[in-house]
């Protein structure tokens, strides 16, 4: 059951916590979704290609860069928090064909009934575990894959292994893109081995985030994105540089130096990402 605090604001009981959604006095028709007040999802419903987080739009930057504009892709998005990238897809390329695995029934249908996304039979949301779905999926059939999923603000151990890398590049066509959403702070170590473990699969790879993050000054979302073909740094460079809050995109010699010879993440030692400091969200409301 939901209850609501104030005219708008809706918190509920979910499967993996305690949800909230909070409208944005700046943007009528906007809703940020918390669990357990960690911001999780803007979503504007009367414009989906407004993208609120700054990590959000490295993501659409790079999708948007996948094919020419307007063309329809697959896209599978592991974690769904409010749907906003899914979203955003459907409206910036109309008729792709998307599939989201979020592992919280509850959450899913709090969205779906307070934050219902237009419908489209293109566009699936299943509730099961990122993994367990990457497992049932066909070999090479996905553009994209988002990696996008956080339990308690940390990124599950078992999403971090080269055993969940494989199976992202064995969905993934050969010329297709795995985007990741790595939150860390310094000294960077959960980033630092995800860029290894990743590449060690899929080598081409570039990292986009703000400079005081990447730098492990503090702590904050950086984006991964990974393949077999190299992404387009030079257009990613520009699209960060000319972002609200402007971000710098590290590839080549300077991802190897981040990396700085971290080990390869396997099933059998993998842990979660480091959760956020104290007060940290509480402190940027």
């Amino acid at each position: 059951m939901g209850r609501r605090r104030g005219a708008d604001r809706l918190v509920e009981t979910v499967d993996t916590g305690q949800a909230e959604l909070v409208p944005d006095p700046d943007r009528p028709g906007s809703w940020t979704l918390l669990l357990d007040g960690a911001p999780q999802s803007h979503v504007d419903l009367t414009d989906p290609t407004h993208l609120e987080f700054e990590y959000v739009r490295r993501f659409a930057a790079a999708i948007d860069l996948v094919a020419p504009a307007g063309t329809a892709l697959r896209v599978l998005h592991l974690g769904g928090g409010a749907l906003t990238l899914p979203r955003y897809v459907a409206a910036t390329r109309p008729g792709s064909t998307q599939r989201v695995s979020e592992v919280d029934g509850a959450l899913v249908e709090l969205v779906r009934r307070a934050l219902p996304w237009p419908a489209d039979p293109r566009l699936r949301v299943r509730v099961a575990d990122a993994r367990a779905t990457l497992t049932s999926t066909r070999d090479a059939s996905y553009d994209v894959v988002v990696a996008d999923v956080f339990a308690g603000a940390r990124t599950p151990a078992h999403l971090t292994s080269v055993e969940y890398v494989d199976e992202v590049a064995r969905v993934l066509r050969p010329d297709g893109w795995y985007l990741a959403n790595l939150a860390d702070g310094p000294p960077l170590r959960h980033a630092r081995g995800q860029v290894a473990t990743v590449r060690s699969v899929l080598p081409r790879a570039c990292l986009i985030g703000d400079a005081a993050v990447l730098r492990g000054r503090r702590y904050g979302n950086l984006v991964l994105v990974a393949g077999r073909v190299e992404p387009p740094v030079p257009e990613l460079t520009r699209r960060a540089a000319g972002d609200w809050f402007p971000g710098r995109v590290v590839a080549g010699a300077d991802l190897d130096r981040f990396a700085g010879g971290a080990p390869v993440v396997r099933d059998t030692d993998a842990t979660g990402s480091e959760p956020p400091p104290p007060g940290f969200f509480s402190s940027r409301r």
